[in-house]
């Protein structure tokens, strides 16, 4: 089941300045911090430095070094955003209610490491990620594979669970998906993403009003029948 959501729900629940979860992911590891505020370090020295060979005014010099100060903090903020801005270029958006129809878990490679044995062999390491890949879909035969990090918490789920996730289209009658969000398994409160795309509080509203919503149809279809 998909329901279109408007222009205004859509931008909403998918944010263009980095939510906190998505400036969290994007903040990294201690290690990306250090080379964020190396950055930040060599900005201001550069701009010193051109400062007393160039003469530059003073002015100028200060915006460019406060902007440059703060690389590490506003640096993920611009990461978010920018990727951010790729989901809401799609002109229309919808709330897909499907079911696990599958999942699978298997092994990505995320990178190599040269290093050298006690014998003065060269070796490479294969950093490797387990992931959890999904299979959701829905009764009218539409369906999306995606995978994201394996966590423990993934253990939960299993096949014919409820799965929801936004879905994103240049066709006015969501004919043709060309995008999704991260997905949520409501009846078991989580998160099955690499990305936290969509904000989930405003995520969580949609799905409870279209929960009730199913929920009171049977009864009304109940009270019209004739005595």
């Amino acid at each position: 089941m998909i329901v279109p959501l408007t222009r205004q729900k859509f931008e909403q629940i998918a944010p263009l300045i980095a939510s906190g979860s998505q400036y969290k992911y994007y903040w990294g590891k201690f290690s990306n911090f250090l080379q964020r505020l190396l950055i930040s370090v060599v900005i201001l020295a550069v701009l010193l430095l051109l400062r007393v060979l160039l003469k530059l005014n003073f002015n100028l010099i200060f915006v460019f070094g406060v902007f440059g100060a703060f690389f590490w903090l506003w640096y993920p903020v611009f990461q978010a955003s920018i990727r951010n801005s790729k989901f809401r270029r799609y002109k229309y958006s919808g709330f897909f209610r499907g079911r696990v129809m599958d999942w699978w878990i298997t092994e990505k490679l995320i990178g190599k490491q040269e290093t050298v044995n006690s014998r003065g062999e060269l070796v490479v390491i294969e950093n490797r990620e387990k992931r959890i890949n999904l299979e959701i879909g829905d009764k009218t035969g539409f369906s999306v594979e995606f995978d994201a990090p394996l966590r423990a918490a993934h253990k939960a789920i299993a096949r014919g669970q409820i799965a929801e996730m936004i879905v994103m289209s240049n066709s006015p009658d969501l004919s043709s998906i060309e995008e999704f969000s991260n997905i949520y398994i409501p009846n078991r409160n989580l998160w099955v993403s690499d990305y936290p795309f969509v904000r989930e509080d405003v995520f969580a509203e949609i799905s409870i009003r279209l929960g009730s919503q199913q929920r009171d149809q049977p009864r009304r279809r109940r009270r019209s029948r004739p005595r």
